[in-house]
């Protein structure tokens, strides 16, 4: 990223700016571990699981559940399940799928719920690209089903 001065200030910038939306720190950190899940991003994976446990103070069964975009938590795991519809189908989300996001989930979390994700699938794509070295602890991805 740093070839393009451009891309870090807009990557920065974004992710300054989320890091001040109503989504917390904690559900953050799981979006952004589904979200990886789902791309086979290990650079990502690792260091979200790394962050998610020792900064936003995950426990690591939630950690564990969020690689299945899953959670205990109703509101999380409605946020998860937006998320990853709207990856999954590449924003095209069915109205079952809509009415069921709009009945536990805000507009400003739902529209959260697009940009953190973009954020993500920026890096992960990037890392998978130029195959970035993991300095983090390994965490591979599983075989998607």
């Amino acid at each position: 990223m740093a070839n393009s001065p451009a891309l870090v200030n807009g990557w920065l910038a974004l992710s300054d700016t989320l890091s001040e939306g109503v989504i917390p720190a904690p559900v953050r950190e799981r979006l952004a571990i589904a979200t990886a899940q789902y791309n086979n991003c290990e650079y990502c994976l690792s260091a979200h699981i790394y962050i998610g446990a020792h900064v936003a103070k995950v426990d690591a069964e939630a950690l564990e559940r969020a690689r299945d975009a899953e959670s205990s938590d109703p509101h999380t795991a409605a946020l998860i399940a937006l998320s990853g519809a709207i990856s999954h189908s590449r924003g095209s989300i069915d109205e079952t799928q809509l009415k069921a996001a709009r009945a536990r989930v805000t507009d400003t979390e739902m529209a959260e719920v697009v940009g953190n994700p973009a954020l993500n699938i920026l890096t992960n794509y990037f890392n998978l690209l130029a195959d970035t070295d993991n300095e983090w602890a390994a965490v591979t991805p599983r075989t998607h089903n």
